[in-house]
């Protein structure tokens, strides 16, 4: 064999081993592409989003993205079909302070105006309220949009409306962290319309909590007039099943059938409203 031969015979060799650890190379990236996908994908499918509902059948909806809360629109009528979000103890605890600014988004389709509620009688009624976001303040910002926001008579917004708002962010001290989803009651006619936009009136609120990580995990919900409560949260305490039968909503869908049907078919209000 002459020198050149040689001189060839080692190229050859030398090729054949680059294109090999090329694709050797390939193979691994390849399959750790397609293993991170699948626990990608595997991560999305776990029943993480607790604050999911299934919005009753026939309502507007656009679900809207928020930095500390989901907003189920109803365009036609121009309030909330409900507002989810999660509350932990470190953000109970922040201090950004109120804004006040309500706003209207002209990127939201029947989102109302301010000006709907002006000499209307009723507050403009956070759903997710402002308290719940102060550990941020475009969250905060974000609750006074009126996407947010449903018409409310002043005695439930700052009676019994604001003590269960109150009573949520002492609880989540004690259960690390809570699940709410609250809103109107739509499956009853409004009790009229408000302002230029026409805005609906709900007759009634709802609000369910769920305590999904506290050593006794619980869910309880709430029932209130447009107006004033008599006997308070305890008289408006009811079982989720109940606000499910009357919204037509189905709350926290993500969990073990067994554990939503466990948690949602019982109330226990001494246990919830004790801190300890």
């Amino acid at each position: 064999m002459n020198r050149q031969t040689a001189r060839r015979r080692r190229r050859q060799s030398l090729n054949r081993a680059v294109i090999l650890i090329v694709l050797v190379a390939a193979i691994f990236v390849g399959a750790f592409y397609m293993l991170s996908q699948q626990k990608k994908n595997a991560e999305v499918q776990q029943p993480g989003n607790l604050t999911y509902v299934k919005t009753a059948p026939g309502l507007n909806e656009r679900i809207i993205n928020y930095k500390g809360m989901t907003v189920s629109f109803n365009a036609d009528l121009h309030i909330p079909n409900w507002v989810a979000w999660e509350l932990t103890a470190d953000e109970a605890a922040g201090s950004e302070p109120r804004s006040d600014n309500f706003y209207n988004d002209p990127d939201i389709a029947g989102c109302a105006y301010p000006e709907d509620y002006s000499g209307s009688g009723y507050d403009r009624g956070h759903m997710a309220p402002a308290g719940d976001m102060k550990w941020d303040k475009t969250a905060m910002e974000e609750t006074f949009c009126l996407t947010n926001i449903a018409p409310q008579d002043g005695s439930l917004n700052r009676g019994t409306w604001k003590k269960i708002e109150e009573k949520c962010r002492a609880r989540v001290v004690a259960d690390s962290a809570i699940i709410i989803v609250c809103g109107p009651v739509l499956s009853e006619a409004p009790r009229e319309f408000i302002g230029d936009s026409r805005v609906a009136v709900p007759q009634r609120f709802f609000k369910v909590i769920l305590s999904p990580w506290a050593k006794t995990p619980q869910a309880i919900g709430f029932l209130v007039d447009n107006g004033a409560v008599p006997g308070g949260m305890q008289a408006a305490a009811v079982t989720v099943d109940e606000i499910e039968a009357l919204t037509g909503h189905d709350f926290f869908s993500t969990l073990p059938d067994s554990i939503e049907a466990s948690l949602e078919s019982k109330i226990n209000f001494t246990r919830w409203s004790r801190l300890k």
